[in-house]
């Protein structure tokens, strides 16, 4: 009788899903279940989902045996119950009740039930790129299974129960076929995706709709400034929908971060989703942190929008840790025994009010605060972050009877065809977008003429402009020279470019 078993699982890392070998051994001696391999509180819990699910599936549980389960290698650190069902073919391999060489080609995951039914778990598609490098199958729960699918280059297996993956590799063929587990396929179609809301819904403010056409076409930010009511929220919530659909492999990319949040939606593949924390998210709640290391908002934006509503009621904390991946696209979780590294390259749309009470500079109401009120309200929001935001808008109220007689805004899509066409010419010229070129590709790809420049330099000196927002300034002409397919930058894209830094009293 065979008394050792091994198989393919992953443990999760940051976005990596690496290698974990599952072994059991069963031996003669007291009845024992021990489980080791740095496994955490919930992996161990697996003990008793374990022997429940395999004796409700209706097969033996060898209690009168001593079974040792390993976790190798045992300095990766593995949580949640996604080792269940490994472990527990593991157990009916080495007990004789399940052929293990025939699992040698596979890899699996999924949390037990007592009843044996299998629940999802997170991470799939890193299980999935992982299992394509090492050329081998996966077996997953259903819902997990789904997600993996969208990397067709893998054979991936749903399984709803234990029984289902035992049948699986039944030596009896019609058994198998009949029983066993069926393989997934995901194709979406743009027809299933979810409806995004339109910018035709938005009357009036088309100063700032093409403020915010000129950030979706070179990748900027935004900040959305403006008494209670005006507009904002809703211009912010309308922005992902002027976006492109992402490539294939910017869908995979935002699908894994997603995924390793457990917040993955199938609805939404391809496109630009928005996120919208509250105003009392913690610092690691945005940029991400924890025990294991987990994505924040920052990463679940990764290709994305990330709006910030109410911007200086986050915390001061909170607010600070966006400065590094607003320039860098991606943020290092380092803890003293682990790190991690997730993508961070979001599109930040933040808005807030221009003073405590809200109505500083509304002809609709009088702004009831002091001079020292408003200075400490904006000042909420330092310098240094505001130097990173490139667009600064002011949004006004709309009387209500001039809301009521204008018609419909321009759609979401005639604004998206522009944005499509700015951000492809970017692409043709430098292989990025605007709001990511480095010092070296602003000098080859945002020159000037004698006036631009001569321009340029007396408005950064007057205004005292860092070098940050010098060249800000010279990415966002860029921008928008590419929505007016212009060829170069001349001093009218200039001009507007200016406006948008400092078209608000608010420190530089």
């Amino acid at each position: 009788m065979q008394h050792y078993a091994s198989l393919h699982s992953r443990a999760l890392n940051g976005m990596q899903a690496q290698a974990v070998q599952v072994e059991v051994h069963l031996a003669p001696g007291l009845p024992q279940f021990t489980l080791v391999g740095l496994a955490e509180t919930e992996v161990k819990e697996a003990r008793e989902r374990v022997r429940a699910a395999i004796v409700n599936a209706g097969f033996e549980f060898p209690s009168n045996k001593r079974i040792t389960v390993n976790l190798a290698p045992a300095d990766l650190p593995k949580d949640s119950g996604r080792f269940d069902l490994p472990i527990a073919l593991g157990i009916l391999a080495a007990s004789g009740q399940l052929d293990a060489t025939r699992l040698a080609d596979f890899e699996s995951a999924g949390e037990l039930s007592l009843s044996g039914a299998l629940r999802p778990i997170r991470g799939a598609l890193a299980m999935a790129i992982a299992a394509q490098q090492a050329g081998r199958q996966l077996i997953l729960p259903p819902a997990s299974a789904q997600e993996a699918a969208l990397l067709p280059e893998v054979p991936v297996y749903a399984a709803e129960h234990l029984l289902q993956v035992v049948a699986h590799f039944a030596h009896n063929p019609t058994v198998a076929e009949q029983q066993g587990m069926p393989r997934v396929q995901m194709q979406p179609s743009a027809a299933s995706l979810a409806p995004l809301p339109d910018m035709a819904e938005v009357k009036g403010h088309s100063g700032i709709k093409r403020a915010l056409e000129i950030a979706a076409a070179g990748g900027h930010s935004a900040l959305l400034v403006g008494p209670p009511g005006s507009g904002k929220s809703m211009l912010a919530s309308r922005f992902a929908s002027l976006l492109p659909p992402l490539a294939p492999t910017q869908a995979l990319e935002a699908a894994a971060v997603q995924s390793l949040a457990g917040r993955f939606d199938i609805s939404h593949w391809g496109q630009r989703r928005c996120f919208a924390p509250h105003h009392t998210a913690s610092a690691v709640a945005l940029v991400g942190g924890g025990s294991p290391p987990r994505p924040g908002e920052i990463s679940l934006a990764h290709h994305g929008v990330l709006f910030l509503d109410e911007l200086p009621e986050f915390p001061r904390s909170a607010l600070e840790a966006l400065r590094e991946p607003l320039e860098t696209g991606h943020i290092t979780i380092s803890r003293a025994a682990r790190r991690a590294d997730f993508p961070a390259r979001f599109q930040l749309i933040a808005a807030m009010n221009p003073c405590p009470c809200g109505y500083l500079g509304s002809s609709q109401k009088t702004c009831r605060c002091s001079s020292d009120q408003v200075s400490r309200y904006q000042g909420k929001i330092s310098g240094p972050l505001l130097d990173r935001i490139d667009l600064h808008l002011s949004v006004r109220s709309l009387p209500a009877q001039d809301l009521l007689r204008l018609p419909a805004g321009e759609s979401s899509s005639a604004m998206a065809q522009r944005v499509q066409a700015a951000q492809e010419a970017a692409m043709a010229r430098q292989g990025k977008l605007n709001a990511a070129l480095g010092t070296h590709e602003i000098a080859e790809h945002c020159r000037l003429d004698d006036t631009a420049e001569q321009f340029l330099g007396k408005t950064a000196q007057a205004l005292g402009w860092s070098a940050r927002a010098t060249h800000r300034v010279l990415k966002l002409a860029r921008s928008i020279a590419d929505v007016g397919a212009a060829p170069a930058i001349q001093t009218p894209h200039l001009a507007e470019a200016v406006q948008y830094r400092r078209a608000l009293g608010l420190a530089q």
